[in-house]
């Protein structure tokens, strides 16, 4: 059983790589706005015919905004699908994104001396973003402005879509970090003056503690802050979204500051909880672009890794 387990499950990554594969070759093969209009129509496709995930983003939509109703709740949950298959279908059509100029062609970057402001200070920045819009696209948008980065993320369960995944992120300079791993390094690429990139949106199998999120305790991870108190490093927050002028909106936010008491307990809950609230007003703008389908509040007090 195990080995046929084990053999499915091979095959099934495989055809998802070889889909992948195919999607960034059609990706070319027309205009982008026909491209994402296409994928739109795809996106609002799966969520009739994919019920356990679209079960998934009701019930969480319908938790985060009690005060909206069930009829309001639905509509959102479908334009959710559509535009999350848009942004998927930006990254894999921006994989052939060599130059700034090529950039610009798609996205807008507002506030970037947010960032130049807290790199005069020294200390390195850490880039604090979430998984809202073609949040992938940070990354190349950094590194073609000559921003020395290193992005924290997990590994793909397949070899073959983490590859991809991470060739992309490594192919216009910046490095691609394993969460959990290479903390020294960080940590001396921070107080070099370099930057970081990380998100903390996510229920995952690091260390963690629990904040607030929409009203709900959430195991949120405390990475950017340990990194932040360790170094002292400057906390940039960052998020893109596609906006209805159909064209990407890259945004660099104020410094957020990190408070430091000397109880690095409750400085670590306290900063990590201020994170959050970030994540979760811009969650609030653009409710349609962010992954509802993902378990947020899935690990229980007790649970969560210390």
């Amino acid at each position: 059983m195990v080995t046929f387990r084990r053999v499915r499950r091979k095959i099934q990554y495989r055809a998802i790589y070889a889909l992948v594969r195919s999607l960034i070759f059609l990706s070319h093969c027309m205009s982008r706005s026909a491209w994402l209009a296409c994928c739109g129509k795809m996106g609002g496709l799966v969520f009739y015919i994919a019920p356990r995930t679209r079960a998934l983003t009701v019930r969480h939509l319908s938790q985060a905004f009690p005060e909206r109703s069930s009829a309001d709740i639905r509509r959102l949950a479908r334009k959710n699908f559509a535009m999350l298959a848009k942004n998927a279908a930006e990254i894999l059509r921006a994989t052939r994104i060599r130059t700034l100029s090529d950039l610009d062609e798609i996205m807008v970057t507002h506030g970037f001396e947010n960032f130049e402001a807290a790199r005069t200070k020294g200390k390195g920045v850490i880039f604090l973003t979430c998984h809202i819009g073609a949040f992938d696209l940070q990354v190349t948008n950094l590194a073609l402005r000559g921003v020395p980065l290193f992005v924290i993320g997990t590994r793909l369960k397949d070899q073959l879509l983490s590859s991809l995944l991470w060739k992309q992120r490594n192919a216009l300079g910046a490095v691609a970090v394993e969460r959990g791993k290479e903390t020294f390094r960080l940590l001396k690429a921070l107080k070099s003056g370099q930057s970081v990139g990380i998100l903390i949106d996510q229920d995952t199998r690091v260390k963690s503690r629990f904040v607030d999120f929409f009203g709900r305790p959430a195991a949120t991870p405390v990475g950017a802050a340990l990194l932040a108190m360790k170094t002292g490093a400057s906390v940039v927050p960052t998020y893109v979204c596609l906006a209805e002028d159909e064209l990407q909106h890259m945004h660099f936010l104020p410094e957020i500051g990190t408070v430091s008491t000397g109880n690095e307990e409750a400085d670590l809950i306290t900063n990590t909880q201020r994170y959050t609230n970030f994540i979760e007003d811009r969650i609030r703008e653009h409710p349609e672009q962010w992954v509802w389908m993902h378990e947020r509040w899935k690990t229980k007090p007790g649970e969560e890794i210390c």
